[in-house]
């Protein structure tokens, strides 16, 4: 067998989230119903990791496997594209190693939240619109704190089928452009939910409804009712995924 990466993005407005699921349209099925008319055959797909309804991916990173070698790869995506609906988009697809993993060799992967503080009917169905004025440098103060901790409990969706809480985040910071906010996140990887509770979180921080020292509290007590709400998925963004370079069999 020959395995390869496709690299992606897509709106997730009109999806119910990146894994295929008995009920509502999903990004992987999409892609898996694509592959299969550009075939002829069924060709099922394992992603990175797994984004909720309505999350959105300027890069996604999946693997499949073909029984023989495929020499036009650019021919290729650029017929998937044809075949694909607007809000799904193929970047390119590199042969690799055929052990190579999607999910589990990704070293580290990174998403942007948006928020604004201006109603703008360009960017609504992209970014969080909050109201009143937020304490950025104090949210990047407890942002600090997260590089402290592994065990992100107090941020994980309940009930989900991981073995451990344990993350580790390399970077997380709040930076301005014009009237919105972006939020980015890195870490080796992410529980459900996290981004959005861990945003949710630093919000109550810039509130002024939660100190350092409560944001700490919260992470060590490892119980998601003690964290702030979840904010919406409209505004979260899968930014990048990194891998090892032996991985490939041809340059990036």
């Amino acid at each position: 067998m020959n395995r390869y990466f496709i690299y992606l993005g897509y709106n997730g407005k009109n999806y119910n989230g990146w894994q295929v699921q008995p009920n509502g349209i999903t990004v992987q099925a999409t892609i898996e119903e694509a592959l299969a008319i550009l075939f002829r055959s069924p060709v099922p797909i394992v992603g990175a990791g797994r984004t909720d309804t309505g999350v959105h991916a300027r890069m996604m990173v999946a693997h499949f496997d073909w029984h023989e070698p495929l020499t036009d790869l650019s021919s290729l995506t650029e017929k998937l594209n044809r075949i694909l609906p607007k809000d799904i988009a193929i970047d390119k697809m590199l042969p690799v190693k055929e052990d190579a993993h999607a999910r589990f060799d990704a070293l580290s992967r990174t998403y942007n939240y948006y928020i604004t503080t201006r109603k703008d009917p360009f960017t609504y169905e992209l970014a969080y619109k909050i109201h009143g004025v937020l304490d950025f440098d104090a949210m990047n103060n407890a942002c600090e704190i997260l590089y402290d901790y592994i065990d992100f409990t107090s941020f994980s969706k309940l009930h989900t089928d991981v073995k451990t809480n344990h993350c580790r985040i390399s970077h997380a910071r709040w930076e301005q452009d014009g009237d919105t906010w972006r939020f980015s996140i890195t870490a080796d990887r992410f529980l459900r939910n996290m981004v959005r509770a861990i945003v949710g979180t630093l919000i109550e921080v810039g509130r002024g409804k939660l100190s350092i020292q409560g944001f700490s509290a919260i992470i060590e007590a490892k119980d998601r009712g003690r964290a702030g709400m979840s904010v919406p998925g409209h505004a979260l963004f899968l930014t990048d995924i990194s891998y090892p370079d032996e991985l490939f069999k041809v340059n990036k």
